[in-house]
């Protein structure tokens, strides 16, 4: 019997592989079939998993590395991804939580963690997902009578321009400028204070934290950058529409809120902090500290860039399974145990998501940085913590000692759509940066040394399919040494080194 399930098991493993020889992406069907056997998919929206790899192979950029943790993970965050895919009578959009949950708008429809679906959709190559996902939540869900975008903090503008960096569709943009205008003048009626923000920590989605309350009206690092984020993209938008009025009304808004954010800067603790609704400056260091470089709010001086040397200290954020939500040296770190959401220390895909963007930004955009190597050591850790019992997994949070998801097996915390990372690998650890020109800048965060080789393919940008291959030796790909870019298969680029580029599309 044993011999006979041994021959059957060769047999069905052959068979795999003919088929997938016969794929054009023999990697992404291996990891889709791999993912599909250990799913028992409870759930099934629009594309299941019988259909996973001809979707997946119709719309993401594929990936070979020799980073097998980040290779793996890559293709996991897609294919949870696409789960999250929904079809509904307003257009197509993508759910946070993969069963009905109580607080869900329309749909299962949540706000949440709408700037990291844009940034992660973004470079899906059928721009309908995308387009009509934003569109739900600016003018669909605006037409509803008691509308839920601003259930939640949210960088949505700066997403959606993010985004059409790499599309380039501006007609698409233009079109929702009024839309924007209006959704951040109702931010101000709801929220703001001064020249600023404020808001609950449950309303950042970032609730039970050390320095917020549910009640408490925080100027929070968070709200604040967002909207210094989105003021700045409708600014960009409304120069792309001749609207110098609008334009210099949000140049203006940016500007004030970036003195405005500068208020919650510590010079004592070199960090940003939440400002208390009573006055002062929480005591606390929490991860949201680094989000203004998610935009690159901080001045380029070493006094700020010293706030990162927080991620490295095992005192400060830096824990065996990832960067935590507050520095672990704090006296009420981990003290809350709710039972709920707990962003009191323990490790939040959401907010690693945005820790590792703003240290991109930084080591890219930043005369004053730290060891560049950090980034790829804490992207990888983040890839390595996708998994429980072994097994390829997303929940919600995790104990940063031990790596196990604190929601346990509630099923509405499988494949959590609450985060991102694709688009981390393209256009941070890869390099890939979308502007607005007829060039593709590539700024590589791989520390030297570290990869021989790797391939991003059927990358789309601008209108065309660019393809990046880095082949040290030539040997792994045996079309020569070196890094190559190609758009639309037409070479474009060659060099010896993989370092910083800049090239005419």
């Amino acid at each position: 019997m044993g011999s006979f399930k041994t021959k059957l098991l060769v047999c069905l493993l052959l068979s795999l592989n003919a088929v997938a020889q016969q794929k054009p992406y023999t990697t992404l069907f291996r990891y889709v079939e791999r993912f599909n056997r250990q799913d028992s998919e409870y759930v099934k929206n629009l594309i299941d998993n019988r259909n996973a790899y001809n979707w997946l192979a119709e719309n993401v950029p594929v990936l070979e590395c020799p980073d097998s943790v980040i290779e793996k993970t890559y293709y996991y965050r897609w294919w949870t991804f696409r789960k999250h895919l929904k079809q509904t009578p307003d257009g197509y959009i993508f759910t946070e939580f993969i069963t009905p949950v109580k607080h869900a708008g329309r749909y299962n429809a949540l706000s949440c963690a709408f700037g990291h679906h844009v940034y992660e959709g973004r470079w899906l190559r059928d721009t309908q997902y995308i387009n009509q996902y934003i569109r739900y939540w600016f003018i669909k869900d605006a037409q509803q009578p008691a509308p839920r975008f601003h259930q939640f903090s949210s960088w949505a503008e700066d997403a959606v321009y993010n985004r059409f960096l790499v599309d380039g569709d501006s007609s698409f943009i233009i079109s929702l400028l009024q839309n924007m205008d209006a959704d951040y003048r109702l931010w101000k009626k709801e929220k703001g204070v001064g020249e600023g923000f404020w808001q609950f920590d449950v309303k950042d989605g970032m609730e039970e934290s050390i320095s917020g309350s549910r009640k408490e009206k925080n100027i929070r690092p968070t709200i604040n950058s967002y909207m210094y984020g989105n003021a700045s993209a409708i600014a960009k938008i409304a120069a792309m529409a001749g609207n110098d009025t609008l334009k210099q009304q949000y140049d203006k808004e940016a500007e004030t809120l970036k003195s405005f954010i500068s208020q919650l800067w510590d010079d004592k603790a070199h960090f940003y902090k939440v400002k208390l609704a009573k006055g002062p400056l929480s005591d606390a260091r929490e991860e949201l500290g680094f989000i203004p470089w998610y935009f690159n709010i901080p001045a380029d001086k070493a006094t700020y860039a010293k706030a990162w040397e927080q991620l490295v200290d095992t005192s400060g954020f830096n824990a065996p399974w990832g960067i935590t939500t507050a520095e672990r040296r704090h006296p009420a770190f981990r003290s809350h145990g709710s039972g709920g959401c707990e962003w009191d220390g323990a490790i939040w895909p959401f907010a690693t998501t945005q820790t590792l963007k703003g240290l991109a930004n930084l080591l890219t955009n930043y005369q004053h940085h730290i060891d560049p190597a950090v980034y790829y050591k804490a992207l990888h850790t983040y890839a390595n913590s996708h998994q429980k019992n072994g097994i390829p997994y997303l929940g919600e949070y995790q104990d940063e000692r031990t790596g196990y998801w604190l929601k346990g097996d509630d099923p509405r915390s499988s494949y959590y759509n609450h985060s991102g990372f694709c688009d981390l690998v393209i256009s941070d650890l890869i390099g890939l940066k979308p502007n607005t020109g007829n060039t593709i800048e590539l700024n590589p965060l791989i520390p030297a040394g570290k990869w021989d080789w790797f391939l991003l393919d059927k990358v789309p940008y601008h209108g065309h399919l660019l393809t990046i291959r880095w082949d040290k030796t030539g040997r792994k790909y045996k079309k020569g040494k070196g890094l190559y870019i190609f758009a639309d298969d037409k070479q474009i680029y060659h060099g010896d080194q993989l370092k910083h580029v800049i090239t005419k599309l």
